[in-house]
């Protein structure tokens, strides 16, 4: 009788678990993988409209297109201003170079400068996955938004620490803030207007950023025209930087 008791509880249990819905709760590495699938889907090509903004309300804008290939290259070409058309960057892992015209060749450039001044710095404009540089070192949930702690993998990144606020539905940042391994808070990102941004890639078409050492400061970034491209591994290389204009 017992056995039989058993055997009935264990059909029930399996009749009845698919009904209930439970699902594995989702782990920190996977929502920030996940997150890198929706900022940045694949190989792929975009453009970059980068806005800085003075405390007095001028604004200087620039015209990037972004090129990306794996996980660890990216090339950004400058296509506005005039003045400014022509110059390209690479970004091969933790490496960054800038190429202008007149100088003929590239010359290394580092992650917290910026090749178009502002609050953007370089790792933001050519940022890789951020699953590819951090490690989560906590998840918690706030108000429906995921909230993970990404310690940077190594001393080379950008920044020592971030914490990213997550929607929950999109699963595509609301907030960054960044820190230095001091603990100081480095610049706070706003990711804006959820929407598809080229080829049914759903993601955060406007990306704001201001920051305490900016007082007054503003950058804004909007991503648009996102299209898949396969490039060759030549075009993301030092001797192909004079040439990636010939690519558009």
């Amino acid at each position: 009788m017992h056995r039989g008791i058993q055997a009935l509880f264990c059909l029930v249990f399996i009749a009845v678990s698919p009904i209930t819905g439970f699902t594995e709760p989702l782990s920190g590495k996977q929502i920030l993988e996940q997150v890198d699938r929706n900022l940045l889907p694949g190989d792929l090509e975009m453009y970059r409209k980068i806005t800085n903004i003075e405390p007095d309300g001028r604004k200087k804008e620039f015209v990037l297109w972004f090129l990306r290939k794996d996980k660890d290259k990216v090339v950004t070409l400058f296509v506005s201003p005039a003045s400014e058309a022509g110059r390209a960057t690479l970004r091969l892992g933790d490496n960054m170079w800038l190429y202008i015209p007149n100088l003929g060749k590239p010359i290394r450039i580092t992650s917290m400068q910026s090749v178009v001044g502002g609050v953007f710095n370089n790792a933001d404009i050519m940022r890789l996955d951020y699953s590819v540089e951090y490690d989560v070192e906590g998840l918690d949930e706030d108000l429906g938004q995921y909230v993970l702690d990404l310690k940077a993998r190594t001393g080379s990144v950008a920044y020592d620490r971030l914490k990213m606020w997550v929607l929950v539905n999109e699963m595509v940042p609301a907030r960054i803030e960044c820190y230095a391994a001091t603990g100081m808070l480095i610049k706070t990102l706003h990711f804006k207007e959820v929407r598809d941004i080229g080829e049914g890639a759903v993601g955060p078409a406007v990306t704001e950023t201001e920051s305490p050492l900016y007082n007054g400061y503003k950058s804004v970034m909007i991503s648009a025209d996102l299209k898949k491209h396969v490039l060759p591994d030549e075009v993301f290389t030092l001797n192909y930087l004079s040439r990636v204009k010939d690519l558009r």
